[in-house]
């Protein structure tokens, strides 16, 4: 059973930055690609990065990219998620996903089995 367990969230300025973890254990991860996903109160969960475990290829939504960055560190089995130039639009609960399985749209939630127990990242002044 694979285990997901997202750390690193908290209060922080406009501006500001975060570093999100998630630590995968449970299985092994060279077939296995993970993301983030964020819901705010009200809305539907969200798809924010992925990143291909083996080999390393990312994609990110359009209202975070070129301020968020996924990385992943294969030693520790963890993705690491680095949010910069923080908005008051990005406050959610932030949650990594996986799965083992290929994807054709890696933007849709239900299509990922694995699941964090989510963080709460909360940008405000």
């Amino acid at each position: 059973q694979v285990q997901l367990v997202e750390s690193g969230g908290g209060l922080v300025q406009p501006g500001g930055s975060l570093r999100l973890s998630c630590a995968a254990s449970g299985r092994t991860f060279s077939n296995y690609v993970m993301a983030w996903f964020r819901q705010a109160p009200g809305k539907e969960r969200e798809f924010v990065t992925f990143i291909n475990w083996r080999t390393g290829s990312t994609y990110y939504a359009d209202s975070v990219k070129g301020r968020f960055t996924i990385s992943r560190d294969n030693a520790k089995n963890t993705v690491y998620l680095q949010m910069d130039r923080l908005k008051p639009e990005d406050t959610a609960i932030y949650y990594c996903a996986g799965t083992g399985r290929y994807l054709l749209d890696v933007r849709l939630a239900r299509d990922y089995d694995d699941w964090g127990q989510g963080t709460q990242v909360t940008v405000s002044s």
